[in-house]
């Protein structure tokens, strides 16, 4: 991408923090604090319809219990995401992928998505993610960013929809995580913040590549990534970092 259209800061999970993570209520607190730009993570249930969670199982967020690319939506989308968070949140449910784009295109919200197969699904999950994205935004002026970490997944994305822009995930810095992204076509790397140093952002940026980076979440780290000049953060923490900063 030659122009890049996203803000420097993004709530992680919605505003995974003060509301149930991966959830409608989490966009909308960090809206109600300034973002515009929200990071979740998709994966399918078990007839393929693309929604929200994190963990590969159930029980961590929802009253489910299981793997949940083992079920059915209509089972998924009855669950109570929001009671594990805290009481004003029960009965707060999974969205779908459809749901959430509904609502940040109502609002002029920008969507990170990260492709979070369950595993053995990456080609699929990949393909499937990418297409819906594709369906909802076809006529928004900014697309989302598909992330993931794995590469099978944004290969797969990328054979559908190359049009869309795409972000390899790291926690870690193999020899060739370069090479793989530029491979898969990525507009940007999502680091974990602490793998920036002066040496990888210039080869990203050499590469064109922008150099994001997760989850910064203290005022410390913020800095040493502005000096470093990379081009996003994603944070926990919307109550702190105003996202204009």
């Amino acid at each position: 991408m030659n122009d890049w259209p996203y803000p420097r800061w993004i709530a992680h999970r919605g505003a995974g923090k003060l509301a149930p993570e991966n959830t409608l209520a989490a966009f909308k607190r960090g809206a109600s604090h300034g973002y515009r730009m929200f990071e979740c993570d998709v994966k399918l249930s078990a007839d393929g319809v693309p929604f929200l969670l994190h963990d590969s199982t159930l029980e961590r967020t929802t009253n489910g219990r299981g793997t949940a690319g083992q079920q059915p939506w209509a089972e998924l989308a009855a669950l109570d995401a929001g009671s594990w968070h805290s009481r004003p949140f029960a009965g707060e449910g999974l969205p779908s992928l459809a749901q959430i784009a509904e609502a940040c295109l109502a609002h002029s919200w920008l969507l990170n998505i990260e492709i979070k197969p369950t595993p053995g699904s990456e080609t699929l999950t990949g393909t499937v993610v990418a297409n819906t994205a594709a369906i909802f935004w076809a006529e928004a002026a900014v697309p989302p960013l598909l992330s993931s970490f794995q590469p099978l997944a944004l290969q797969a994305a990328q054979a559908v929809q190359p049009h869309l822009p795409r972000g390899l995930l790291l926690d870690a810095l193999p020899a060739d995580w370069l090479q793989t992204a530029q491979h898969l076509g990525c507009s940007a790397v999502i680091s974990q913040h602490k793998l920036w140093t002066p040496v990888t952002v210039a080869r990203a940026r050499s590469a064109g590549l922008k150099t994001l980076s997760y989850t910064v979440n203290d005022i410390a780290s913020v800095q040493r990534l502005q000096a470093l000049g990379t081009d996003g953060f994603i944070t926990d923490r919307v109550g702190d970092f105003p996202p204009g900063g």
